[in-house]
């Protein structure tokens, strides 16, 4: 198996599951789509704001998703380059050894959020 599949196969579930159901939710709770009913009140609290300042909301929601994946994925680096007990495995593989930086993989113009969200990249 070429070991890029690995990271990449990583990288995907990452954005797909994480990120990406992330964003959905916030928009569903912007676009007062929830049918929870313990998230009625907060949806109702979301209603009173403009469509510009839900926009940025939704961008804050973006970024601070991106930063704990950042973050995240920056910890395990550090775990892989010092005690390495916390291992993230893909096909038998150890993604942060398969990487240069873990960390960085989400955010060039061809990396994970490119490739994989459908909300690309937020600048």
């Amino acid at each position: 198996m070429e070991t890029n599949n690995s990271l990449e196969l990583f990288g995907d579930f990452l954005v797909k599951n994480l990120r990406d159901k992330g964003i959905k939710n916030a928009e569903t709770l912007l676009n007062n789509k929830s049918k929870s009913p313990s998230l009625l009140k907060l949806q109702s609290e979301l209603n009173n704001f403009s469509e510009p300042q839900k926009a940025l909301i939704k961008e804050v929601v973006i970024k601070s998703i991106d930063t704990a994946i950042h973050d995240f994925l920056f910890a395990i680096q550090e775990l892989s380059d010092f005690e390495n007990n916390i291992q993230i495995l893909v096909n038998g593989q150890n993604i942060v050894e398969l990487s240069d930086g873990i960390h960085g993989e989400s955010f060039s113009d061809d990396g994970w959020n490119a490739k994989y969200s459908e909300y690309g990249i937020n600048e």
